[in-house]
């Protein structure tokens, strides 16, 4: 029980810096400070490209496919209605993009052949026999103990400086009531030690309306923090600890293919005698490497009294509120034959039931981090001055409006319609910043 009791802490604890929702009673007055005028206007240095990624067969958006160019740490992904945008260098436009998405052939193309915009890359669906895999593990738990036997082998041992994108959102149902970015920094820590990983702010914006939000405050602590916990190799004790593999029933589900790449598709869930929600989901291996390439997972809300307990820290009197979904992505990428964090999404859902109303009022938080660039560093964690804190809650911090120079050279992903929907009915208040 002992056991048991120290890995529930743990877990929580995960939770809580993933997402934590607050909920305060007391009616918002106004709106807070607005996005800063998104202006595009490209550098003599660098072009920048829009498009979309579909299912070829049924024109199906392909949600968070991977986006890179050869030979450059650059990488983006798509957003939740497949749309990408990406920001290149001009002096690399004679270089292959590369799009890749799990269980679909890969797509390569000369920048210098996209359009500006409007442009629709397809991908194909591809199967895999059996006769294409040289040893089928039998054991998913023997599968799963190689993963964390060459866990130093197959991931970065060096410390490195990360550039990255961070978004966070709050809506009811679907209308936006705050949307948060930052350009960071990351000082990502070897995977071969237990140190935390530091973030420092380069540049952010924000765009906020509580009053969508009635009489209700809703804040997400944790900011860039939350999603850098979801990287599951650095954070093993979410799910991957050698105490927590007792409490999971593995099983092989499926072999599908990630470009070139042979990967095992290994399902898990919480045993059946333990209460206490934990995680389901998919972990992407490769089948050369035994490297986890990606992972896709949930909380078991089915216990709803504790996990309102794990993610609401108040809430006003007379209402129940508690989460109706947990879902978190996590992907990696490989150069040189070594593995690092590359992408990471966390969505929440939450249910309010107000006592004295007739109807329940849904809520969805989102973050998303993407790294842009990384490379080795022999320098040390940024100064505690510069660092940015672990329960930063990224709606009160104070940070400024961008330029346009200064984002001009960073790639973004790009927000959903609805959010640009949401960012024109208040152009009047953003023009009234730029005077």
């Amino acid at each position: 029980m002992k056991v048991l009791s120290y890995q529930t802490r743990n877990f929580t604890k995960t939770l809580v810096l993933v997402v934590m929702a607050i909920f305060l009673s007391g009616q918002v007055s106004q709106a807070n400070n607005f996005f800063r005028k998104k202006q595009d206007k490209d550098t003599l240095s660098y072009v920048q490209y829009k498009g979309k990624v579909i299912d070829a067969e049924s024109s199906k958006a392909l949600v968070f496919a991977t986006i890179t160019i050869d030979g450059t740490n650059i990488a983006t992904v798509t957003n939740s209605e497949g749309d990408f945008t990406l920001k290149v260098p001009k002096a690399i436009a004679t270089k292959n993009l590369n799009v890749t998405y799990i269980g679909y052939k890969p797509q390569s193309m000369l920048i210098s052949s996209l359009k500006p915009t409007k442009n629709k890359i397809k991908l194909e669906l591809l199967s895999v026999s059996l006769a294409e895999i040289n040893v089928f593990p039998k054991d998913p738990n023997l599968l799963i103990e190689t993963v964390l036997e060459r866990r130093r082998e197959n991931y970065v041992q060096d410390e490195s400086l990360m550039t990255a994108f961070y978004r966070e959102t709050i809506r009811k149902r679907r209308a936006y009531a705050s949307l948060s970015e930052a350009v960071v920094e990351v000082y990502k820590q070897s995977y071969g030690n237990e140190r935390d990983d530091v973030v420092r702010m380069l540049k952010g914006r924000k765009s906020a309306d509580y009053s969508k939000l009635d009489t209700l405050l809703f804040k997400l602590q944790g900011g860039p923090y939350s999603t850098l916990m979801l990287d599951i190799m650095k954070n093993p004790y979410m799910i991957l600890s050698y105490d927590m593999l007792s409490k999971y029933d593995f099983s092989i589900a499926n072999i599908t293919r990630e470009g070139d790449r042979l990967l095992y598709v290994l399902d898990f869930k919480q045993k059946e005698w333990i209460k206490e929600p934990m995680f389901f989901g998919n972990l992407y291996i490769d089948a050369e490497s035994f490297a986890i390439t990606g992972a896709a997972y949930n909380v078991n809300t089915e216990n709803r009294a504790e996990v309102s307990r794990m993610f609401i820290r108040k809430k006003p009197a007379g209402a129940k509120v508690y989460p109706t979904e947990a879902t978190y992505l996590v992907n990696y990428r490989e150069k040189d034959g070594k593995w690092i964090y590359g992408y990471s999404r966390g969505e929440i859902t939450f249910k309010v039931d107000w006592d004295k109303r007739l109807f329940n009022t849904v809520y969805n938080t989102g973050i998303e981090m993407a790294i842009t660039d990384w490379e080795k560093t022999d320098t040390k964690p940024f100064r505690g001055s510069d660092r940015m804190k672990m329960n930063v809650v990224m709606s009160d911090a104070e940070m400024g409006f961008a330029n346009g120079e200064f984002w001009g050279a960073y790639n973004v992903i790009e927000p959903e319609k609805s959010i640009e929907s949401a960012i024109k009915k208040i152009q009047k208040n953003l023009d009234k910043l730029d005077k």
